[in-house]
């Protein structure tokens, strides 16, 4: 039987999102006016629809970029499922987008369990790894691009020379908490933890591909949304570089609005603001890219519901990944 505080707080909880949306809905509306729609219009009417078409072809190729670390990730288990991962990937970056604080990130473990019968607790420990993978990508592409735009300054430094061996520490760690388990008392905790460690890369072919198809993936996505920004906005490819890394780093922290509306602003708006773009340019180009990414994003969703999803097999649940 469902426990009373169950039931009693499911309720609470829809009525809290349904009022989050409305709220969200209410205040996209007033920026919509304040600005007014047909400056918010105007800058698309000026992109050539050949233009168009070549950014939304590259916003796939992120998509397929996405699922490619995915499938070469859990080789073994995904070969020749290729269609069902890039559903997967697709509606995982839609659940994303759409719901707030990063509680679109519990779709990858359902959908790899219901997919191809992968446990929570193998694939909840290899987001993780994708997770530190995205950040150090964006903020290490940010830095580069403020190196490029503002010329070599110790306070961008810094920052490099902590993020870059940041993935490789993690890695080297993975290894010494594994031995460390092993060496503990068999029970049932040792043994998720083990199993969950073990999701890692094991060998250094798997860490430098997933390392490389992070930053393929990122480079395209992040090139292609600052394209998309300095074509509504009067700013360089350098400063458009940063607007879109202030948006998308908020599609990766866990401060995220429903469908990120007010938070993906705010980042664009507080990455354009060092360099004297007017509040309300840059607040109509930030909705605008916002826009962008979020039809593309359900585009995409829509048309993979016509992949069909393999039947789970039954017999690697709880195998230890082959890189």
């Amino acid at each position: 039987m469902t426990p009373p505080t169950t039931t009693s707080t499911r309720p609470r909880r829809r009525h809290a999102l349904i009022l989050a949306w409305l709220a969200v809905l209410a205040a996209l509306t007033a920026v919509v006016l304040w600005i007014g729609p047909e400056k918010l219009i105007a800058p698309w009417q000026a992109i050539p629809p050949g233009s168009l078409l070549v950014v939304l072809t590259l916003m796939v190729l992120s998509y397929v970029l996405r699922a490619l670390r995915i499938q070469r990730y859990f080789h073994a288990e995904l070969s020749g499922q290729f269609w069902a991962t890039m559903k997967l990937a697709t509606w995982h970056i839609l659940l994303n987008n759409l719901l707030p604080m990063r509680a679109g990130e519990i779709s990858f473990p359902v959908l790899m369990q219901r997919y191809f019968n992968l446990s929570a607790r193998r694939t909840v420990p290899v987001l993780f790894w994708f997770r530190l993978l995205d950040l150090q990508a964006i903020v290490l592409i940010g830095l580069l691009a403020a190196l490029w735009g503002t010329g070599f300054s110790d306070r961008w430094l810094w920052p490099v020379l902590i993020l870059l061996p940041a993935p490789l520490l993690a890695y080297l760690a993975r290894h010494w908490v594994a031995h460390w388990l092993i060496g503990r008392p068999a029970g049932k905790w040792r043994d998720r933890l083990l199993d969950s460690v073990e999701s890692l890369p094991e060998n250094a072919r798997s860490f430098l591909s997933t390392l490389g198809w992070t930053w393929i993936n990122w480079l395209v996505k992040l090139l292609t949304l600052a394209w998309v920004l300095a074509a509504l906005a009067p700013v360089s490819l350098v400063q458009a570089v940063a607007g879109a890394i202030g948006g998308d780093l908020t599609t990766v922290l866990p401060i995220h609005a429903p469908g990120g509306f007010g938070t993906f602003e705010a980042g664009v708006m507080l990455a354009l603001q060092p360099f004297a773009v007017p509040v309300q340019t840059a607040l109509a180009a930030a909705v605008n890219l916002h826009l962008f990414l979020l039809g593309s994003s359900i585009l995409a969703g829509l048309a993979v519901l016509m992949i069909r999803t393999p039947e789970p097999v039954l017999s690697t649940g709880n195998a230890s990944p082959k890189h």
